[in-house]
């Protein structure tokens, strides 16, 4: 039934692949059930009930990813967002939280509505294939700079990762002799010897390998209590906890205009990414399922929003379960279901830490860097652009930022060297997007 309902055969995989991936790739972001609680606690709402709302938000988008776009890509409250959320729209601006979620919500609609209607997927087929191979890239660039950040091989001066200011220094080498740089190198040792010999579970073996070895390096932190089943505790207190008193307002059009371009070009850089490494791209570079899949994330921040958490978004690290040999839906379906199992788990899933799931990363970065032989450097008005893209994404930290660069120096290029024409009208209108919420900043 499952190999019939996924098509598994038709895309050369197997359940247990598919099962394997799953868990590889929550093993990637399993942190989002710690770190979004955390984050958005600093704007008043309470941590326990976060953790629900982030598994109940994630478990609903990746399910309709799975079921119904059957991509194998995991969705969760997203990183980014929910700074921008906490920090922003509450500790900055000064509204509630209730006050920010009604934004999420309004955000999830729109996005329900542009999505139904083909805009987001027009976006996505507007942009060249030569730009679609660097956002791969690029990507992969990023994550590999995610996992080394939270290994500690590397660290950097952006708060919102959890390091200070360092002096001016953006990178630099982090203390390689302490447990998380270690651990995170014996990992990455063990997955790729795993990965040489052909073992299908190489990334997951290589984190559990890794969790374990920091268990005696203390960096592993097992339950005090010895329990690792929880009942999971209620989110009456943020259950559709929305308010529309103050919808009408400059304040709010801003906030809804940044959510929706940040998290436009995450999702849409994201898919493509994912795609594009997991052959899903057909041979005119676009996304068969390109509908589907945004509605996905859009009914996931929807119903987060609902749920009391921030915009729902697809996730980076799903490249991991990707590269263990995830190819449909089964792989995000074995995601939610262990999101399910997390509500019950949490200790288990808590105490796996984040270096251990950093050689995961890395080595997905790595294979996804493939992407950089199809790019045609041949020609400058492709190559400049292409570049931008690839290394804005880990030097400003954003997926949306390196597209925002690689688009614009695309449409500005071929206008200059007056090959406008093979500029597309979308192109056009997403300049002035662009433009436009530059100057709102």
């Amino acid at each position: 039934m499952l190999a019939s309902f996924f098509h598994l055969k038709e895309n050369n995989t197997t359940v247990k692949k598919e099962v394997l991936a799953g868990l590889t790739t929550f093993s990637t972001m399993a942190y989002i059930l710690v770190v979004n609680p955390v984050i958005l606690s600093k704007a008043g709402m309470p941590f326990e009930a976060q953790i629900v709302s982030t598994a109940l938000a994630a478990i609903v988008g990746t399910l309709v990813m799975a079921l119904y776009a059957k991509l194998p890509i995991a969705l969760a409250p997203g990183m980014g967002l929910n700074a921008f959320f906490a920090y922003t729209i509450v500790l900055g601006m000064g509204y509630t939280w209730q006050f920010a979620l009604t934004a999420v919500f309004l955000e999830g609609v729109l996005f329900i509505l542009l999505s139904l209607f083909k805009v987001r997927e027009a976006i996505i087929n507007s942009i060249p294939i030569n730009l679609k191979h660097a956002i791969s890239v690029g990507i992969g660039l990023f994550i590999a700079l995610i996992g080394m950040v939270n290994a500690g091989i590397v660290e950097t001066g952006m708060q919102h990762i959890g390091h200070n200011n360092l002096d001016g220094v953006i990178v630099k080498l982090g203390d390689v002799k302490s447990a998380g740089p270690i651990i995170a190198v014996i990992g990455l040792l063990v997955s790729a010897v795993l990965m040489a010999k052909n073992v299908n579970a190489a990334l997951l073996i290589g984190i559990i390998a890794a969790a374990i070895i920091g268990i005696p390096l203390g960096i592993t932190k097992l339950p005090a209590n010895g329990h690792f089943i929880s009942l999971p505790p209620s989110i009456s207190a943020t259950f559709f906890k929305l308010e529309f008193n103050k919808i009408f307002t400059v304040d709010m059009l801003v906030i809804l205009f940044t959510l929706l371009m940040v998290n436009l070009f995450d999702t849409v850089g994201t898919l493509i990414g994912l795609c594009s490494k997991a052959g899903l791209l057909d041979k005119d570079g676009k996304i068969p399922v390109a509908k589907k899949a945004l509605l996905a994330d859009a009914i996931g921040t929807t119903s987060g929003a609902l749920l009391g958490t921030s915009v729902v978004a697809a996730y980076v690290e799903s490249a991991s379960g990707i590269a263990s040999g995830g190819k449909t839906g089964l792989t995000a379906f074995t995601v939610a279901c262990m999101f399910f199992l997390s509500l019950f788990f949490a200790p288990l899933f808590m105490a796996i830490p984040a270096a251990a799931t950093a050689p995961a990363l890395i080595i997905v970065g790595m294979l996804m860097m493939s992407a950089v032989k199809e790019i045609d450097f041949s020609d400058i008005t492709e190559a400049v652009p292409a570049f931008l893209a690839i290394v804005m994404m880990p030097y400003t930290y954003s997926i949306a930022e390196g597209i925002v660069f690689g688009m614009l120096s695309y449409v500005f290029l071929k206008i200059l060297s007056g090959r406008y024409r093979q500029i597309s009208p979308v192109m056009y209108v997403l300049t002035a997007l662009f433009l436009i919420s530059l100057f709102l900043r």
